[in-house]
């Protein structure tokens, strides 16, 4: 198909409205022979047949019309699109200068004036009021945007430049040299290729609406309102709203009514995102929750007991978690994981906004997690707004009965989305991926309602665990105990109180402790807090010397019950620095290195120990300290009590060898409040191997 030339009349036979008319048209010259075998690609020229009007007095008094035909674009040049433009163009920056207000009188004042932002950018950038500079910069950044407009809102130019079968590029026409400079790309093409328009805005009709959402208004479900949000979203990106504002008979029809929101938003704060502009929703559409950071931290009774109003009084079928690009709180809780992380001792929050921060690192911890140690501080962060995102979806789901129900029956979803500031668009991200596991949670409250501790803890369906939760795998389990030891190193534990559901879970249900621990009597060596664990977390066997000595029938009969009938998977032995029967066992065996008989049982329980000390000694030889050989001691006897338990238990023993179970150790030291993690003994590992 060819587009048909113009032919251009006499100059002084048009009237000065045809020469307008004609010189503001567009001729394309298109040729193609599409889906044939013999000229499969496509030729796209294009030329501005353009001419403005350059006036030697003021705009409005007689003025000269000059006419510039441009060359023809060489069909020899094949896959390009030329845009041009002249030099000439000095009218939009004159009507910038001039400030102009008020309604355009005439269709060439309108064009004009859209054609300020021009203008207004040229002036911006130069940094500079000179009509010629700004009118002469004004052409560059005219065709620019042209080009930005053609790959933005035209899917049939956009797919064919992305498949290469269409250059679109831009050049500006000298009339005084006659030569075209050629620009190239625009320098954002490829940003531009993820646009999702495919009209220009004009093409869509934007009625405003006539009626406000009432409590007589038809229900909307989860999916309905999603549509209606992603089609707000869309208007809010093509810049046409209908949302222009309600009138006084919608603001009557909202009092006398009352509302009926088909959606309910957990959104962020930030003033770069607000909720009804992004969605372009009018009163009574959305009903809207907002805080630093989209987060149930420090506000679970609040968010938590407003949602529950909402989807149950007012019968929204929808719940949308929306965090956003660049937000403020996520980067700094990142920069506090990151510097929390790297410290010995964390600093107790000193505000709120600190307490805010921290409350937020589980967060960044989790996406570190899932992004591996290579990750970037702003990979970190970006990634962080998604787990954010889906923490208080799940924190919704795990802590209240209401909302939990109405998902299980399919009268509610609940669902997370990220709006990105760059680009003013919403993506919808579906249900949390953990939504069946926590609905059958059995917590009614948020844990800050019930004065209970952090969610992060409440680890079980009913806040503790029961035998109604699944056993947790070995690596699970430790995972746990490592972390809590962080906590408990860092001052900032946060297992606490439980409140009465949960004693009474506890007592009714059973417990399902997730991990078996053979520790020290020692009085500084209080587990649960070492750990920071509730109870229903730890099943505990403590002795002087976290030993199998002298109590092997209660400690292998003890394990044996947990890792049965209780379904424990993770065994850990637990000795620590400076522990006194090691000490003491240690100088027994230097002062005499005698066999004879023990005169008490605290003799007994040392002369059982002896032989940790005597292979502590073998290690490090006979010139080694009593203080070295205790602190090798230690870890001994850790091996040892490890070794036995392999031995002498044949429950014990098949469950490991067959890694249903997991044997760990570890020391912990009494000054810093840190264990360090030992894995398994040489023995173990050696039997493991087969």
């Amino acid at each position: 198909m060819r587009a048909r030339h113009l032919t251009q009349p006499s100059w002084a036979a048009q009237t000065p409205e045809l020469r307008w008319r004609r010189s503001s048209m567009l001729c394309l010259e298109i040729s193609s022979c599409c889906a044939t075998q013999e000229t499969p690609a496509l030729m796209l020229k294009a030329a501005w047949w353009a001419v403005w009007s350059l006036p030697r007095g003021s705009w409005g008094l007689d003025s000269s019309w000059f006419w510039a035909t441009p060359p023809a674009v060489p069909s020899t040049v094949p896959l390009r699109m030329f845009l041009k433009s002249w030099t000439s163009s000095e009218l939009p920056s004159q009507t910038y200068f001039g400030k102009s207000t008020g309604k355009a009188t005439s269709a060439l004042e309108g064009l004009l004036r859209d054609l300020m932002e021009v203008a207004e950018n040229a002036a911006s950038d130069l940094g500079s009021d000179d009509i010629v500079a700004v009118g002469k910069h004004a052409v560059k950044i005219n065709v620019l945007h042209t080009m930005k407009f053609l790959l933005k809102y035209s899917k049939t130019i956009r797919d064919l430049v992305i498949s290469g079968k269409v250059e679109l590029q831009g050049g500006i026409y000298n009339l005084e040299t006659g030569r075209v400079d050629f620009l190239g790309k625009h320098p954002e093409q490829d940003v531009l290729f993820g646009s999702k328009m495919d009209l220009p805005p004009s093409m869509f009709k934007s009625e405003a609406p006539s009626f406000v959402r009432t409590t007589e208004s038809n229900a909307v479900s989860a999916r309905e309102a999603l549509n209606i949000l992603a089609e707000g979203n869309k208007r809010y990106l093509l810049g046409e709203p209908k949302a222009f504002g309600a009138t006084k008979d919608m603001r009557k029809a909202l009092v006398d009514k009352g509302q009926a929101p088909h959606v309910a938003v957990v959104g962020c704060s930030d003033s770069r995102a607000p909720v009804e502009t992004i969605f372009d929703a009018l009163p009574g559409d959305i009903f809207v929750l907002r805080n630093a950071g989209n987060t149930c931290t420090h506000a679970e009774g609040s968010i938590v007991g407003s949602l529950e109003f909402c989807v149950g009084k007012l019968g929204s079928r929808l719940i949308l978690v929306m965090g956003h690009t660049q937000c403020g709180a996520i980067n700094g809780a990142t920069k506090t994981y990151l510097a929390d992380k790297s410290s010995v001792d964390r600093a107790h929050p000193s505000c709120a906004l600190e307490g805010l921060l921290f409350g937020l690192t589980r967060v960044a911890a989790d996406a570190a997690q899932e992004l591996g140690p290579n990750a970037t501080e702003d990979q970190l962060a970006k990634h962080s707004v998604k787990v954010n995102v889906f923490h208080s979806i799940n924190f919704l789901l795990k802590f209240s009965q209401p909302i939990r129900d109405l998902v299980a029956k399919g009268e509610l979803e609940v669902q997370g989305a990220i709006y990105n500031l760059e680009t003013g668009q919403v993506d919808f991200l579906g249900p949390s991926p953990k939504q069946s596991e926590l609905l059958s949670s059995k917590m009614f409250v948020p844990p800050g309602v019930a004065g209970a501790s952090q969610s992060s803890v409440l680890l079980g369906l009913h806040g503790v665990r029961t035998p109604e939760d699944p056993p947790l795998k070995p690596p699970a389990a430790l995972k746990l105990l490592k972390e809590g030891n962080l906590r408990f190193a860092k001052g900032a534990p946060e297992a606490g109180k439980i409140d009465a559901q949960m004693r009474k879970a506890l007592a009714d249900v059973g417990q399902a402790p997730h991990t078996a621990v053979l520790g020290c009597a020692d009085s500084r060596v209080p587990l649960e807090l070492v750990f920071d664990t509730l109870p229903g977390d730890l099943f505990v066997l403590r002795n002087a010397g976290n030993t199998c000595v002298h109590s092997e029938g209660s400690v292998l009969g003890s394990l044996e019950f947990c890792i049965g009938a209780l379904n424990t998977k993770l065994i850990l032995i637990l000795g620590h620095t400076n522990c006194g029967a090691i000490k003491g066992a240690t100088k027994q065996y230097l002062s005499s290195k005698a066999t004879g008989e023990p005169a008490n049982a605290l003799g007994a329980l040392l002369m059982g120990l002896s032989d940790v000390a005597q292979e502590a000694e073998a290690q490090l030889g006979s010139t080694a300290t009593e203080a070295q050989l205790a602190d090798e001691s230690v870890k001994l006897n850790v091996f040892k009590s490890m070794d036995y338990l392999l031995d002498n238990s044949r429950v014990i023993g098949s469950k490991v060898l067959s890694g249903e179970v997991d044997l760990e150790g570890g020391i912990y030291d009494l000054d810093t409040g840190r264990v360090t993690w030992l894995g398994k003994s040489s023995y173990v590992q050696r039997r493991l191997r087969g």
